[in-house]
């Protein structure tokens, strides 16, 4: 529990090492992971205000415990809450213009109608209502006003950062957006970079019309995170290749990161299910990690993060790009006990807590405080507590099992039989039996799991398209070529990528049998070896 804690158990550096780090709340965990699949050194150091902080100094100690195999690390992934602070946070966001494509059938709604005004506010330099678009079965709602668009982009010349396109059914018909990217390029720039929202969003207009835009207002963000990591890596002198994490698990490059800063949110609950399923070898499972500030609940489904298949918000918008169905309990170790109540408040103290705790000497009454005073978690002891204190702890943990139980039932769906891996440096909240839980397992190395998830990840891509029932087939294999193409680019080794998911979901009012299909490839990233390839 001691900030700054590392542990060192290199036994086999043979071949390459990849490093995974993962940014929270309260601590920045890493981990390097050996060729076999070993966690061969860790460590969890406090998260710093700048973040940039926290990495380097977790990249720095676990590269000091490996010493003369530090050159053995080709890999180095990252998974980051910096775009999900900054649109909670509603700063360092750029300034965009959106361009629909839908007049005149899509004019009802403004772009952003749906935003909390203080967000829209900052991000929202102008929109433009331009004709184009196509109904379901690619017939085009209007031709393409580019004359439009190029008025009010003069118009609105030198207000904005960023311009974000979406088009009605524009992920099974690309080809306008892809057009008016170009013509966004040649007439204001090339540095003025262009959202698709094809490539990032699923079919409903509103939500993936959000998805881009806040992807869009995220590039100024994404430049500074991925700045900051390789200049920790080239500082530390490693020869090795930079990776981020993305919300469905796997990975991407840097390039393909600051390109879509927006597929970053929900990377850390997917890192901790991933490294769940790889440190405990559970292929159905819940998973709750448990950290200083949330418990976060998901579920894995053959080794993979369940998607949720509802829109998502994020800082209060609805969007429709893939995440994990993560169910966010404020639970964790930081989290206050009103010693009036006895009951576990809403807010935490976060990474202060090796600060603020009773346990370290502090004067806030907190969950951690609660489970040393029941069976001790750490190599010191709780000063001497009055009645009420001690009582309110008591029953505080009470409380926060009872939390913990109603959530496993809700993610369960009403499914028995499931394990319960717990990972997380608050795991020791987790009662060991749990109702709606077979058992309950505490896998080795848990503590770091986010970060091993990090290591372990496949890079991967999603692709869908819309078709008639009758050319289901054709649709099947064109979605796959093209999501095995993201795989790629996301970083994926050509002769290993595979498709690993197909979804196909019929499509209401629709005059004839239609359905669409999703497919998800992923594979081991280009350097990754081929003793992880064959584990993961």
């Amino acid at each position: 529990m001691s900030a700054g804690t590392t542990t060192s158990t290199v036994t086999d550096t043979s071949g390459e090492l990849a490093i995974g780090i993962d940014v929270g709340g309260t601590n920045t965990d890493a981990v390097a992971l050996s060729g076999t699949g070993e966690v061969v050194s860790w460590t969890k150091q406090p998260t710093t205000r700048d973040v940039t902080g926290g990495i380097r100094a977790a990249l720095a100690e676990v590269l000091d415990q490996l010493g003369d195999d530090r050159g053995l690390v080709t890999r180095v992934m990252l998974g980051t809450t910096h775009a999900t602070n900054a649109i909670v946070n509603r700063r360092d966001l750029g300034r965009v213009v959106v361009i629909r494509l839908g007049s005149p059938a899509a004019t009802s709604l403004p772009p952003l109608a749906g935003w909390p005004r203080e967000l829209r506010d900052v991000v929202l330099a102008g929109s433009i209502l331009a004709g184009g678009g196509h109904l379901v079965d690619g017939y085009p709602i209007a031709p393409l006003d580019r004359d439009l668009i190029r008025r009010e982009l003069d118009a609105l010349a030198g207000t904005f950062d960023a311009v974000a396109v979406c088009g009605i059914f524009s992920p099974s018909f690309p080809e306008q957006e892809l057009e008016v990217e170009a013509l966004v390029q040649d007439h204001v720039g090339v540095d003025i970079p262009v959202s698709l929202s094809h490539e990032i969003g699923a079919l409903g207009l509103l939500e993936r019309e959000n998805a881009t835009v806040l992807n869009a207002s995220l590039y100024a963000v994404a430049r500074d995170v991925t700045n900051a990591l390789t200049t920790v890596v080239a500082e530390e002198r490693l020869d090795a290749t930079t990776y981020f994490a993305q919300n469905d698990g796997t990975l991407m490059a840097v390039e393909y990161a600051a390109r879509y800063p927006v597929l970053t949110i929900g990377s850390g609950p997917a890192n901790s299910i991933r490294g769940a399923a790889f440190l405990s070898g559970a292929d159905n499972a819940i998973i709750i990690d448990v950290g200083g500030t949330t418990s976060d609940l998901g579920v894995l489904v053959d080794r993979f993060p369940r998607e949720s298949t509802l829109p998502r918000e994020v800082g209060g918008v609805r969007t429709n790009f893939r995440m994990p169905d993560i169910l966010s309990v404020g639970l964790g170790g930081g989290t206050i006990v009103d010693t009036a109540t006895g009951v576990p408040r809403h807010d935490s103290v976060g990474y202060r807590l090796t600060e603020e705790a009773l346990l370290f000497g502090g004067t806030t009454p907190t969950l951690t405080d609660a489970a040393s005073l029941q069976f001790g978690i750490a190599d010191r002891e709780l000063p001497p507590l009055d009645r009420v204190t001690r009582q309110a702890l008591e029953h505080a943990l009470g409380v926060a099992h009872e939390r913990t139980e109603s959530a496993v039932e809700r993610m369960s769906l009403g499914r028995t039989g499931l394990p319960l891996v717990v990972v997380g440096g608050g795991g020791f909240l987790v009662p060991d039996a749990v109702l709606g839980a077979s058992e309950v397992l505490r896998p080795a190395r848990g503590n770091v799991a986010n970060a091993v998830g990090a290591a372990i990840a496949l890079a991967g891509g999603r692709s869908d398209q819309l078709c008639d029932f009758a050319d289901r087939a054709a649709a099947i294999e064109e979605a796959g070529r093209s999501a095995i193409e993201k795989a790629i680019q996301a970083g994926a080794d050509p002769r290993s990528v595979e498709i690993v998911d197909v979804l196909e979901t019929p499509v209401s009012y629709a005059t004839r049998p239609t359905l669409k299909v999703s497919v998800k490839a992923a594979g081991p990233l280009a350097r990754i070896g081929t003793a992880t390839r064959q584990r993961i």
